[in-house]
């Protein structure tokens, strides 16, 4: 499991296990916080096509799917 402190997850790099459309290396560049502050959800864009997918950031977490950092 990824360790994430949901305070530094703006501007953080990841690496997908399986890429998908040559997609490998995101950033994440948006972060959607409720009321309270509490992260809701996370948009990714992808470095190579600049695509950008909004995913709970929660999913970062699982080690089978994420990498954190650029691999």
């Amino acid at each position: 499991m990824n360790r994430i402190n949901p305070a530094k997850l703006l501007h953080s790099k990841w690496t997908a296990v399986s890429p998908v459309k040559r997609e490998k290396h995101f950033m994440v560049v948006e972060v959607e916080r409720d009321e309270e502050g509490v992260v809701l959800s996370c948009l990714l864009e992808a470095v190579l096509t600049k695509s950008q997918y909004t995913m709970d950031w929660r999913e970062l977490k699982n080690a089978e799917r994420w990498r954190q950092g650029w691999a």
